[in-house]
């Protein structure tokens, strides 16, 4: 909701439709947590070892939302393309940490939690990038 309000406030013309920026904001935003805390709990687990693939891509996709997160947050000099570009490989990557996640779900109540986010982050990303394309 505050991401919402604080798009209303900016003071020049937005390109993007507000509304899904504002969704997809959010969603990039809980699931940069989520991936965190994930990759944390992960190394929390006695079984470490064989979540290492699944902490590196909690991590990954981590960095990518967080960066994609302030991107979007930006309009002056906005550029499209890139965008784009930064849209594209955080639902890239939200798939594949989606993915990862699955895996450990049956076993792992974080990686549950986890992939859900990433499954949110990827659709509501892809909605606005299907807005912009």
């Amino acid at each position: 909701m505050k991401t919402a309000a604080m798009i209303q406030t900016y003071p020049a013309d937005i390109t993007l439709d507000r509304e899904l920026l504002a969704r997809a904001i959010d969603a990039l935003i809980t699931c940069s947590q989520a991936c965190t805390a994930c990759a944390d709990a992960c190394l929390s687990e006695e079984m470490v070892a064989d979540l290492r693939t699944c902490i590196r891509t909690n991590l990954d996709c981590a960095d990518s939302c967080g960066a994609t997160a302030r991107i979007l947050s930006r309009h002056t000099g906005y550029d499209a393309d890139l965008t784009r570009a930064h849209l594209e490989a955080c639902i890239a990557a939200c798939r594949a940490c989606g993915d990862q996640c699955e895996q450990h779900a049956g076993m792992h109540e974080h990686c549950r939690v986890c992939a859900e986010a990433c499954r949110s982050c990827e659709e509501a990303c892809g909605e606005l990038l299907t807005s912009i394309a």
